[in-house]
């Protein structure tokens, strides 16, 4: 039973008390007393589209480079079909038996604790919130590089290409950081789905225009680049291509990962019918669809424009100068992307923290209580949270700073988060839920998925070890 309790979250006394009214407490009330969710498919697919159009999307064109036509597109397709099925298993486990009708999990780890328990919860919670940190140190260090990328592309084009233009990435994350003080304020998942919808937006933006600038190199170019195989040995040792091979599998997993907060997305939907299960399939398929095809277009005219030369960031590695002006526009869009992508990974972590200490520390004014503080309106503040969300954010701003590197940052993410909390998890939460038979065709074609994907991650995190270790002989703490 002790472990029955590690996720379990405190509601403030007036939420109990309305839990227990039930919906006589009202039409505002939904079925477990939280005020009623509003959520439609269109908000859940903006939420999972702002998560997974992220700046992953850039490092693409590198990473097919690396596979070549026949496996890159080959392994981006794959990796959606698995993302697509196991986040469908993922979205059964958000009640607890009836799909419209039983418990609600309120995050991944609720949904874990329910179905699962045991250690396996405390080892899911450490592994979510690590890569809710993670990824919040890649996004900090991705706006940088954008913001960067404009100073420079102006800098090319009133000095010449020959012009090193070089710019410290130091003072653009501290610009970021400032931003996310601000924005991480916002108290809830509920109340940024106006940020989410412009960040989606601006992911189609800057897409679109590193597509169109891939599609114009290639008809400058006379014709398509690449191989069938990637980046030839010479260009690289014969070890450089099994790491890059790797990493590139863990570039391409990190451009896919959401299920970490898949739950959390899937608890702002509105009740039933139909189930919030189906309206988050549909949701996912959806985004999964979609993300594809954008996938699918970047990463292969970046790689069609540049061939083994493809940069680690489409946008941001120059390998295009003009229209300087078109490429401000794409890294201002990745910026304001990025700030709305930061908000939706890291709501479930700052709501974790909150809520435990509402639990151990209740009677207190400072976690538990709000000071009304005037602006252009009054505003309510709890004080913990903004001292918590800043300290955060301050701390992932810091070590951004100490690790000013983007590609193989990217890569360890998506193995670190790929197989435990997209695959393994759901995968087991599924087999318990439906009482799946041990040994049945179904429960051995799951579990070969499962050690198979487990096999894709090792791999993927061992190229971008390597990678990390090749860059620090180059980069120094606080330098771009």
């Amino acid at each position: 039973m002790a472990d029955k309790v590690v996720a379990t979250y405190y509601y403030p006394p007036m939420e109990v008390a309305a839990a227990e009214l039930g919906q006589t407490a009202g039409s505002k009330l939904d079925d477990d007393g939280r005020n009623k969710r509003t959520g439609t498919m269109w908000t859940a697919s903006s939420h999972i589209i702002t998560a997974v159009i992220g700046s992953g999307v850039l490092s693409l064109g590198w990473a097919i480079a690396q596979l070549g036509w026949v496996a890159g597109p080959a392994v981006m397709l794959l990796f959606s079909l698995v993302t697509y099925f196991t986040s469908s298993l993922l979205a059964d486990c958000y009640r607890s038996g009836d799909q419209s009708t039983g418990k609600r999990n309120y995050t991944y780890m609720d949904a874990v604790n329910a179905n699962l328990s045991g250690i396996k919860v405390q080892i899911c919670g450490v592994l979510q919130y690590a890569n809710i940190v993670g990824v919040s140190i890649g996004y900090t260090i991705a706006a940088s590089i954008s913001m960067l990328a404009i100073k420079r592309a102006n800098c090319f084009h009133g000095n010449g290409h020959a012009d090193p233009c070089k710019v410290s990435s130091v003072p653009y994350m501290i610009i970021f950081g400032v931003a996310q003080v601000f924005f991480s304020q916002i108290p809830d998942f509920d109340q940024i789905s106006w940020l989410s919808m412009l960040a989606a937006a601006m992911s189609f933006t800057y897409s679109s225009i590193g597509l169109g600038l891939g599609i114009v190199q290639v008809i400058a170019n006379g014709g398509i680049k690449g191989s069938l195989t990637g980046i030839s040995i010479g260009t690289v040792t014969p070890m450089q291509k099994v790491w890059r091979s790797t990493q590139a599998f863990g570039d391409i997993a990190f451009a896919y990962s959401y299920s970490l907060i898949l739950i959390e997305i899937q608890d702002t939907i509105r009740a039933p019918p139909p189930s919030e299960s189906t309206v988050m399939k549909r949701a996912t398929m959806v985004s999964v669809a979609v993300t594809t095809v954008f996938y699918m277009l970047c990463g292969c005219m970046g790689y069609a424009a540049f061939g083994d030369a493809a940069p680690g960031n489409l946008l941001t590695g120059f390998g295009f100068y003009e229209p300087f002006w078109l490429l401000d526009i794409a890294n201002a869009a990745i910026v304001i992307h990025l700030v709305g992508a930061y908000q939706v990974y890291c709501q479930p972590l700052f709501a974790f923290v909150e809520k435990w200490a509402a639990k151990r520390w209740p009677e207190s004014t400072y976690v538990t209580g709000e000071v009304e503080v005037p602006l252009f309106r009054t505003y309510k503040v709890n004080m913990f949270r903004a001292a918590w969300r800043t300290a955060f954010v301050v701390a992932t701003t810091v070590v951004s700073m100490m690790l000013p590197f983007f590609n193989d940052v990217v890569g360890f993410l998506g193995a670190l988060g790929f197989w435990p909390l997209t695959v393994y998890f759901p995968v087991e939460m599924y087999v318990v839920q439906k009482k799946v038979p041990k040994w049945s065709t179904q429960w051995v074609c799951l579990q070969m998925l499962s050690l198979g994907c487990l096999a894709i991650s090792l791999a993927a995190a061992a190229g971008s070890i390597a990678g990390i270790k090749s860059d620090l002989k180059v980069y120094h703490p606080f330098k771009s």
